[in-house]
C-alpha cells in the first residue's frame, strides 16, 4: 500500500481543515515547494496535493503553487481540487503533475472523466459524509450514493478512486475500514483511502483491510505528519 503524503493548498500555503471547514483551518507552512520536497527526500512515493480554493470555486487558485511542487520533486504528483473542464486538465499535465483527482465534476459531467482518462492518468475522488458524496469543496451535498457513484466508474478506465469520509478528515480519530469495505466490495477499482488516519496503527490497519483478494492501493495522510505523530519514514517502515 502507497503512501500519498498530502499538502493542501489555501491561499498559497499549506493547511489542514477540520472535518472540511473551511472555518476550522491551521496553516502549517507558507513554501509548499520545500514541504513537497522534504517528503520527497524521505521517500514518498508519491505527494497528494490538493487546491482547496479551486475545490470551492472550480478556479484554478493554486495552480502555479502546484506547477512549481511537480518541477521541483522527483516523486509523481497527485493533484485535485476544482478540475472542471478539459482546459483545467491539460494545463495540469503540461506543469508536470502525474494524475489528477476529479470529484465535483465525476458526478456532474461523468463523460468528463471517460474523456480525460482515455489520455491521461485520472482518478474519481469520492468525499462522503456517511453515505451521501459531497461536492464544490465539501460544502454543498449531491443526493448520491457513496457505493452507487463508486460503482458508475467501474469501466471508465480511471486510474484509482479516492475515498474520504469527511467527519474523519484531520481529525485523527481514525479512518472509516467498514465504509471502506464497502467501496471494496462495491467497486473492482483501485481505491485509495483518505481522511483520519492518526497513528502508525491506523495505517497498519488499512494495510491489512481486505475484501476477498481486495486490499487498499493507497492511504493520503496529511495531519498526523504535521504534527509529528510520526514521520513519513515511519509510515513507510511500517508499510
Amino acid at each position: 500500500m502507497d503512501l500519498y503524503p498530502a499538502i493542501d493548498l489555501r491561499g498559497g500555503k499549506c493547511v489542514r481543515l477540520y472535518q472540511g471547514d473551511y472555518g476550522r483551518e491551521t496553516v502549517y507552512g507558507d513554501d509548499p515547494v520545500a514541504q513537497a520536497q522534504a517528503f520527497a527526500a524521505a521517500g514518498a512515493p508519491w505527494i497528494h496535493v490538493v487546491d482547496l480554493d479551486g475545490a470551492r470555486t472550480g478556479e484554478g487558485a493554486n495552480r502555479e503553487a502546484i506547477a512549481r511542487i511537480a518541477q521541483h520533486v522527483d516523486v509523481p504528483v497527485q493533484t485535485g481540487g476544482g478540475i472542471r473542464d478539459e482546459a483545467a486538465a491539460e494545463a495540469l499535465f503540461e506543469a508536470g503533475v502525474s494524475r489528477i483527482v476529479i470529484g465535483t465534476a465525476a458526478l456532474e459531467q461523468p463523460e468528463l472523466v471517460r474523456s480525460l482518462a482515455a489520455r491521461f492518468s485520472v482518478a474519481v475522488g469520492l468525499d462522503a459524509r456517511g453515505r451521501e458524496v459531497a461536492v464544490r469543496g465539501w460544502e454543498e451535498g449531491s443526493g448520491r450514493d457513496l457505493l452507487e457513484v463508486a460503482g458508475e466508474f467501474a469501466d471508465a478506465g480511471v486510474a484509482a478512486l479516492i475515498v474520504t469520509e469527511i467527519g474523519r478528515d484531520g481529525t485523527l480519530a481514525g479512518p472509516d475500514l467498514s465504509g471502506l469495505a464497502e467501496v471494496l466490495e462495491a467497486s473492482p477499482l483501485p481505491v485509495i483511502a483518505s481522511g483520519g488516519v492518526g497513528t502508525l496503527d491506523d495505517l497498519v490497519a488499512l494495510a491489512g483491510l481486505q475484501v476477498g483478494d481486495r486490499r487498499l492501493h493507497g492511504a493520503i495522510v496529511g495531519r498526523a505528519i504535521y504534527e509529528g505523530a510520526f514521520s513519513v519514514t515511519d509510515a513507510l517502515a511500517v508499510l
